[in-house]
């Protein structure tokens, strides 16, 4: 297909994915932000402004939560198709959630759960419907779609490296209502900068399906007409296809939602936080780089962004603008107060940063080799993924290897942490940002959101799984040892890495074609 160099002349892609870019950036800037501190937040002790929940009632919750923010974009999904279009449906959803993240900076436990619900049905109606204007965007460009979603998944993470950095530090240094309302106040940004922007998206998820006039369908890509005409049986194979990869990703999320829960609680409890002298001074170091490059780099693209839409999108453009100069006065407000200061306590939510920061390093690569000559079938992608993650607890249980069976603390090497989320993030774009562009080329257009919305819904039984089995963390340490805890997590998902390299050979032949 010929492409028109003009609709793809911001980095190699279309201004409007950009758009999208930011938008889910902020969005996940807030659910990150508030994940980091919430674990946090609800196990501190009075004194320092939490609730002293025990950590399994804690990771209860969070599990409840983390896992029914992916449930319900089944029936969001469905909405948008139905009723809204992804546009409107995008836009109600970032609203609900500001309401929901508002509600949480009360610091009751009536407005946490009031909170914690908005967040749930607000989730439902954004996460699914974004994903699928992106899917839009690239219906005539089936050969982009890799690369578009892995860009896409920068932005993500992009939002929960700042997210993390700057409520982390508020959470931890002002007060927990500080973090939780910052992360309030930025999705509201987002959803001010989307709804402004909207009118680059074009057609792409403003009505409903069932309004889209018949003579759009004209206008569709090759594949996806085929898709709609093709043999029951063949399209029966793909659904197969999706579902067997759903149910892998349960188990991987099942682990890698550890993060923000049981290992969250390692690094508070059971790494070494406090440091003096050089390793101080090069922490510093290393925190003012990860803090001032990244932004750096993300406000270049902006710029790029400016200059391409500025004229079409300019309101839009004002919001994301004070945006990226509030983050950049808080930033640096935070590294003001760390500099000076002789020895370096590292909050235990800042470790969390680094999966978004490495995220946003290795992105780009991983987007080529998807691109080149080199790319994988999808079941290969998706063992590589859970290897890479099962091998990052494998570096943890050895970490831990010297805590004492049923120990309440320790200081643990915080390098064993750093290699862990190096390797977890290695997985994760192995196997999600992929996994999202699989399902929109092996589901008919007519059937993206509600397809979402079930991969989404696999996700969410891989949280729920995540805080059933982190609860049992101080259980496990207590009769076993904490080395014994990780390595649950380490046989698990490399167990299901080589499954899926033994079925990959049928699971091609059952995707008819898609590559």
């Amino acid at each position: 297909m010929t492409v028109d160099s003009n609709e793809f002349n911001l980095l190699g892609h279309k201004p409007a994915l950009f758009v999208l870019f930011f938008t889910e950036m902020w969005e996940r800037f807030s659910y990150y932000g508030m994940r980091a501190i919430f674990v946090l937040f609800l196990t501190s002790t009075f004194a320092e402004g939490g609730w002293e929940w025990s950590n399994e009632r804690a990771l209860a919750l969070l599990g409840t939560y983390t896992s029914l923010v992916y449930v319900t974009p089944v029936i969001g999904g469905w909405i948008a198709d139905k009723f809204t279009g992804y546009q409107k449906a995008v836009a109600l959803g970032a609203l609900i959630m500001t309401l929901g993240h508002a509600s949480m900076a009360l610091d009751t436990e009536t407005t946490l759960y009031i909170g914690v619900g908005f967040l749930i049905i607000g989730n439902g109606l954004f996460k699914p419907n974004i994903t699928s204007i992106v899917s839009g965007l690239y219906d005539k460009f089936p050969e982009r779609k890799d690369g578009a979603y892995t860009i896409f998944y920068m932005g993500v993470n992009s939002g929960g490296f700042i997210g993390v950095l700057l409520c982390g530090f508020l959470g931890e240094n002002l007060s927990w209502s500080w973090g939780f309302g910052l992360a309030g106040i930025f999705m509201m940004l987002g959803m001010l900068q989307f709804w402004f922007g909207r009118s680059i998206f074009g057609k792409v998820g403003a009505e409903p399906i069932k309004n889209i006039d018949v003579s759009n369908a004209i206008e569709k890509n090759t594949e996806t007409l085929i898709q709609e005409k093709i043999p029951g049986y063949v399209q029966r194979d793909r659904y197969v296809v999706v579902g067997i990869l759903a149910f892998f990703v349960v188990f991987f999320w099942a682990a890698f939602e550890q993060a923000s829960g049981s290992m969250t609680i390692f690094a508070n409890n059971f790494t070494q936080r406090i440091l003096g002298g050089n390793s101080a001074l090069i922490f510093k170091i290393v925190d003012t780089l990860i803090t001032i490059v990244p932004l750096g780099i993300i406000t270049w693209v902006l710029l790029k962004l400016f200059q391409q839409t500025f004229k079409k999108i300019s309101l839009s453009n004002i919001v994301l603008g004070i945006s990226f100069l509030s983050v950049w006065a808080i930033a640096l407000w935070k590294l003001s107060v760390i500099l000076p200061q002789d020895t370096t306590e590292i909050p235990a939510s800042w470790f969390l940063i680094l999966n978004s920061l490495f995220i946003i390093t290795l992105a780009p690569l991983f987007s080529k080799v998807w691109e080149s000559k080199y790319n994988p079938s999808a079941t290969v992608k998706f063992a590589l993924g859970m290897i890479l993650l099962g091998i990052g607890f494998g570096m943890l249980a050895w970490g831990a290897s010297t805590i004492p069976q049923g120990a309440k603390t320790a200081s643990v090497s915080l390098i064993w942490l750093v290699i862990a989320y190096l390797l977890h993030t290695m997985g994760e774009l192995c196997l999600s940002p992929v996994g999202l562009s699989y399902v929109s080329k092996l589901v008919p257009a007519k059937k993206i959101g509600v397809m979402f919305g079930i991969w989404y819904l696999a996700i969410a039984i891989g949280n729920k799984l995540a805080g059933f089995v982190g609860s049992y963390i101080d259980i496990i340490v207590e009769q076993y040892s904490m080395s014994a805890f990780f390595l649950i997590f380490t046989i698990i998902p490399c167990l299901a890495g080589v499954i899926l390299i033994i079925i990959t050979p049928k699971m091609k032949k059952m995707m008819h074609g898609i590559h």
